[in-house]
């Protein structure tokens, strides 16, 4: 009993440090930010307690709604075309499918290790007037005045910001599905293969399903990922024209930091974290549920 005890002990004296750490920078400021999204402030100054006011005032403005679209717009991306490309980029590596394999690897690997801000100067540059895009695009449509204009369609702005961060990211799945891939014994491929397995059968049927721990943490940095994306956004489009390609963070920012509405703008965070644990609780129901068909 005695020695149960000071097993108890040691764990929490151990635990305590990171406990600490965690309840200081993690709990407290969602706590604050909760108290904070029932107030009102102006000019730097607390007017006082308003209650849901705040969530009521950004459940009915359009604007916040089309930024949630947008991060939704973006979380799709990134669970439907950054994960399953990225498996297929790795799976083409693995298995050597390509020539030149190292090469390929560093040239997938490089825009991840590219700052956001210098990728979306890249990409306005391409875009631009003067990009290569733009020429591209006035030689095979013989339109000598051809412009981007995409960006100023409400419904097609967001698909260049898309594309880049489809471009940018994939990389990261790459390299994390490609390590784990290196971890399945070459014994269960070469069986496989002797069965007569095609390369799609041994991709579906055995290397997948050997990733599901990979892809489920995938998907949980997907999902968290997409809902605080701040800096290709902003350093791109700045949220414009018109809102056109504004999301969550920059709608937090503009009304935090421009308007000077922290209780305004820590409902909106509240409401960031809540999406982003229910979405993350709903993917690990999900994947709960996957594992036990299989097991």
């Amino acid at each position: 009993m005695i020695e149960s005890k000071d097993k108890k002990l040691s764990f929490f004296i151990l635990l305590l440090p990171a406990l600490l750490i965690y309840l200081s920078i993690i709990i407290f400021p969602i706590g604050v930010s909760t108290l904070l999204s029932f107030t009102k402030w102006k000019n730097f100054a607390l007017v006082g307690f308003i209650g849901v006011k705040n969530y009521i005032s950004i459940f009915t403005d359009p604007e916040f709604l089309q930024a949630l679209w947008h991060n939704i717009q973006i979380m799709l991306i990134s669970i439907l075309g950054q994960i399953p490309l990225g498996i297929l980029l790795a799976y083409l590596l693995y298995r050597k499918l390509v020539r030149a394999t190292r090469f390929f690897e560093m040239m997938i690997f490089l825009p991840i290790t590219i700052s956001a801000v210098v990728v979306a100067l890249l990409w306005n540059r391409i875009f631009s007037p003067v990009g290569i895009f733009t020429i591209f695009m006035r030689m095979i449509t013989d339109n000598p005045d051809y412009v981007v204009t995409i960006f100023e369609s409400p419904q097609w702005a967001m698909i260049p910001i898309l594309f880049v961060l489809l471009w940018m990211h994939t990389s990261l799945y790459m390299v994390m599905f490609l390590a784990n891939m290196q971890r399945i014994p070459q014994s269960v491929i070469e069986a496989a293969k002797i069965d007569g397995a095609s390369e799609s059968a041994i991709l579906t049927r055995i290397v997948i399903p050997a990733l599901a721990n990979v892809i489920f943490t995938s998907s949980i940095f997907a999902i968290s990922g997409s809902l605080k994306s701040f800096d290709l956004v902003y350093a791109m489009t700045g949220g414009g024209p018109v809102n056109y390609t504004s999301v969550m963070s920059i709608y937090l920012y503009k009304h935090t930091f421009t308007y000077n509405n922290y209780g305004y703008g820590s409902a909106v965070s509240v409401i960031i974290v809540i999406l982003s644990v229910g979405l993350i609780t709903l993917s690990r129901s999900l994947y709960g549920r996957y594992q036990k068909k299989y097991e």
